[in-house]
């Protein structure tokens, strides 16, 4: 198994990262996740490679993306999380991939937080329909 889709700590090929994405995006759009960004870390971290975010609208929506996201990520590329934080009652939950980080917002908790604002260097493709 390679190392990204392993739960073991480490890094892997740029490519192996941007499938990743592609997946996780995939999956968050099946679920009418909008404004999904990824912003390329590779150079400005040490931490990941990318972080993906999403905006939801409900509770529900945010459990829905968060279980679509990791069914996809398990069953078509065999990946696992190395963990997961917050849930649907917090507004902000984040899914960590090791070289790949979902966050998953509330329009408030984006907000607040504005990841794409404190990574402002970071290249970001946007995923929209």
């Amino acid at each position: 198994m390679s190392p990204a889709l392993s739960k073991k700590k480490t890094s892997t090929a740029p490519a192996e990262s941007e499938i990743l994405v592609g997946a996780i995006v995939e999956a968050a759009l099946d679920k009418k996740a909008t404004d999904i960004v990824s912003l390329d870390l590779r150079g400005l971290s040490s931490c990941t490679d990318f972080y993906v975010i999403c905006t939801i609208e409900s509770e529900p929506q945010m459990r829905a993306v968060a279980r679509s996201i990791e069914q996809e990520l398990r069953e078509k590329l065999g990946a696992k999380q190395y963990s997961a934080e917050g849930d649907s009652t917090s507004n902000w939950v984040v899914l960590d991939y090791i070289d790949v980080m979902v966050h998953i917002f509330t329009p408030e908790m984006r907000l607040r937080y504005a990841m794409e604002e404190l990574w402002g260097d970071a290249p970001v493709r946007r995923h929209d329909l």
